[in-house]
């Protein structure tokens, strides 16, 4: 058994004081895991635009000094009374949703927003005693995502821990513990175009760089990407997207311009902007009879949907999505094999690396629109 089990850890984190502010690498201590958690040494993390919208704090409230960071991969390095799926040793991912496996949406076969775990962005301490396992100085430091992976080591709900394949590459693997499977879920779990197919995909970001990358892996051949930026085109082709429209260019409705494209429509659309005018117009893009939208984008919260009722009376489908469809203790395992056998090409969506002392130059990369993915190696 590892010394460290049951005692307070310290180690580096890079701590955010305040909004906006370049991050800080300080020693802090991290508690051990109580009953149902998990402490994790994390090896490979990476930076996602969500820890750069609330380190930001631009429309949302401010909670500080915080640890960021959701997209990881490392160790099991002990385990809280009651957890069974996991053992010290593990490799596993940490992800911002989790699996309870026993409430009625971990029953269902049809949902994966568990009741107890799934997302909250206010929330900055433990479900189990609203207590922070971080601390400096005697004083809390707070959680973010119930993941917090800006630290060599975290502790996390088990639930939102999922067990993988020791042979897949942590430096790689930890990608799919957010943006990719956001995106590449949408498409083949949940808008599930057929091969031959026409399909749109609304922002060529990560999470649309994956929704493309499904659409590739399901066999469409039109797959067309919609970005107000004509440079992400190029980038996008390795992901199978093979035509682009920039709706900059054009003095009609996007929609229109797809469906005269299309003859009348295309089969699927996934959005992913969080942009309700892309909402609107991925599903006003779609056939008659038999298209199908998927909106992944989070909107402003005041925002509203609206569109004439004659397009679903005429067969058009509208859904939602949430984190590709994945329960992440009972699916994730299998989208890493995916990546294993080579089906699921992860390695393209990774455009940068850096030490963790450099972990602000990650920030650099994304604010500048340079990076898809930048991974922070942990243990220098």
């Amino acid at each position: 058994m590892s010394a460290t089990v049951g005692q307070i850890i310290k180690c580096r984190a890079a701590i955010a004081w305040e909004a906006g502010k370049p991050l800080v690498i300080e020693e802090v201590e991290v508690a051990p895991p109580k009953a149902g958690e998990v402490r994790l040494k994390i090896l490979y993390t990476s930076l996602c635009h969500t820890d750069v919208y609330f380190w930001e704090a631009k429309g949302q409230t401010p909670l500080f000094p915080r640890i960021f960071g959701h997209e990881a991969s490392g160790i099991v390095e002990s385990i809280g009374e009651g957890v069974t799926h996991l053992q010290p040793g593990d490799h596993a991912l940490p992800v911002f949703t989790g699996e309870c496996g026993e409430c009625v949406h971990c029953k269902s076969e049809e949902s994966n927003m568990c009741e107890l775990l799934r997302i909250n962005t206010d929330r900055g301490v433990m479900i189990n005693d609203g207590q922070s396992r971080f601390s400096k100085n005697g004083k809390p430091i707070y959680h973010f995502l119930g993941t917090s992976t800006f630290s060599e080591y975290t502790v996390v709900h088990a639930g939102c821990v999922a067990k993988i394949n020791p042979a897949a590459p942590l430096d790689k693997s930890c990608v799919l513990s957010c943006g990719i499977c956001t995106g590449f879920g949408a498409t083949v779990n949940v808008a599930k175009p057929k091969p031959g197919s026409s399909i749109a995909i609304f922002g060529l970001g990560a999470v649309g760089l994956a929704a493309a990358e499904g659409a590739r892996v399901s066999g469409a051949s039109r797959i067309i990407g919609i970005d107000l930026v004509s440079s992400r085109f190029e980038e996008a082709k390795k992901f199978g997207v093979n035509e682009f429209v920039n709706p900059k260019d054009h003095d009609k409705p996007i929609q229109q311009v797809i469906a005269e494209m299309t003859n009348g429509g295309v089969d699927r659309a996934v959005e992913c902007t969080g942009s309700i005018q892309a909402m609107v117009s991925a599903f006003e893009c779609v056939h008659d009879g038999w298209g199908l939208a998927v909106l992944v984008g989070v909107p402003n919260k005041d925002d509203a949907f609206k569109t004439a009722p004659i397009n679903f009376l005429n067969e058009r489908t509208l859904k939602g999505t949430f984190y590709g469809n994945y329960k992440p203790r009972t699916d994730l395992p299998a989208v890493v094999e995916k990546y294993m056998s080579g089906e699921l090409e992860v390695d393209k969506f990774i455009t940068h690396s850096v030490p963790f002392s450099e972990i602000n130059k990650a920030f650099e990369y994304m604010l500048k629109g340079q990076s898809i993915r930048c991974i922070i190696r942990m243990q220098e």
